[in-house]
């Protein structure tokens, strides 16, 4: 069984960052490729960002691109999601999930393991 665990969300003011982490466990990490989503209420997942199993490919949803970075440590099982420049619209719950091999899997329904997820707020 494959967890993730986010964490490293908050409350940060307009132009400040922050750092996401997954944590994961119970598996070959490096085998799987790791997305990060974000929710707001009412509203479906959104997609971020994409790492491949490797790290060697990354994706990004239009409206982080140029600010958000995602990277992994497969020796320490954990994915980062590296925000900088926030916005007030960036404010969200944000998970991570986990996909066996997966390569630019940009969906939610592409996913098989989630974690439970890290609320991201950002004041103006």
């Amino acid at each position: 069984q494959v967890q993730l665990v986010e964490s490293g969300g908050g409350l940060v003011q307009a132009g400040g960052s922050l750092r996401l982490s997954c944590a994961s466990s119970g598996h070959t990490f490096s085998n799987y490729a790791v997305g990060w989503f974000r929710q707001t209420p009412g509203k479906d997942h959104e997609f971020v960002a994409q790492i491949s199993y490797s790290g060697r490919s990354t994706y990004y949803a239009g409206s982080v691109k140029g600010r958000f970075t995602v990277s992994r440590d497969n020796a320490k099982n954990t994915v980062y999601l590296q925000m900088n420049s926030l916005k007030p619209d960036d404010t969200a719950v944000y998970y991570c999930a986990a996909v066996f091999g997966g390569t630019k899997v940009v969906t939610s329904a592409g996913y098989d393991y989630w974690g439970q997820g890290t609320q991201v707020t950002v004041s103006s």
